[in-house]
């Protein structure tokens, strides 16, 4: 199978070349950022399905900076509503499967019960309500799909939470960090390996509709912090305390765990604590 890959040179991206690269999938991959294929182009990108043949594609693409959302909405909706709608019509042209990453901010986070796929869904800014809009586009255009909700994703990668509180706490005495939004923590190895076991499933067409994933477990971003110090070594204190006191342009969730009980079902998944594989990525950090 001839797999695309939209948004290689990020987080999920870089995890999606290290699969392809260790042949642990029988697949043949096309690694494809903005240089290489303008998602916004929907001739683009039929010539791109066309002149490789491809079967799958994987959009890890998506504007994912939610305070500038909020000032810049039109390249929000550009990227996370209408390029997803292109990739989606060339899917369908195609009959490729569309492998499309979603996210937690779908929904408004209240409430304290795990998040399920069929729960209402309620954005509060325009990243969330920017990536609804592209699921609903993918609904629309009537491919062979499946979405995956994720949250709070990290990885060795990019500028993300971990790599962030690193930097902060190797020059900083003392943080202060939020403990009154509660999620999970994903590391980015393990959505990419998910997606690997979903393109390798013969039975997918029998599979598709939207998944939610994330590593198991729930914490607050200071819960995240604090064990980032610890399993890092560093003498920082961290402090909790409460959203109002770092004012921001958008409301983020304050409850956004994701049930994950369809995925693990579907796909026969065994996912990690993020613990364990926040361990992972500090090591890998460390021998980089």
């Amino acid at each position: 199978m001839n797999v695309l890959v939209t948004g290689a040179n990020g987080q999920l991206g870089n995890e999606m070349r290290r699969i392809a690269a260790s042949g642990a999938t029988p697949h043949r991959y096309i690694f494809t950022d903005v240089a290489e294929l303008d998602i916004t182009d929907p001739a683009a990108i039929g010539a791109m399905l066309g002149a490789e043949q491809v079967d799958a594609i994987v959009n890890c693409a998506a504007y994912t900076n939610v305070d500038k959302a909020e000032e810049d909405a039109a390249t929000a909706d550009l990227i996370n509503n209408k390029a997803v709608a292109n990739l989606a019509a060339a899917a369908k042209a195609r009959n490729a499967l569309l492998v499309h990453v979603s996210t937690d901010y779908v929904f408004g986070g209240d409430g304290n019960l795990p998040r399920r796929e069929d729960d209402a869904v309620n954005p509060l800014g325009v990243y969330g309500a920017t990536k609804l809009a592209g699921e609903q586009a993918i609904a629309a255009a009537g491919c062979r799909s499946v979405i995956l909700r994720t949250a709070w994703l990290y990885s060795v990668h990019g500028k993300n939470f971990v790599k962030t509180m690193l930097n902060l706490m190797a020059t900083r005495p003392e943080l202060k960090v939020v403990f009154d939004q509660v999620g999970t923590p994903t590391y980015a190895g393990d959505l990419a390996d998910a997606i690997a076991v979903i393109l390798c499933d013969p039975q997918v067409n029998g599979k598709l509709g939207t998944y939610h994933f994330s590593d198991e477990g729930v914490c607050s971003w200071f819960d995240f912090s604090t064990a980032i110090a610890e399993l890092s070594g560093s003498a920082c204190v961290v402090k909790p305390c409460h959203s109002d006191e770092f004012p921001s342009k958008v409301t983020r969730p304050a409850f956004s765990v994701l049930d994950k009980t369809k995925i693990k079902q579907a796909f026969g998944l065994c996912i990690p604590h993020w613990r364990t594989s926040l361990v992972l990525c500090l090591n890998a950090l460390k021998n980089a």
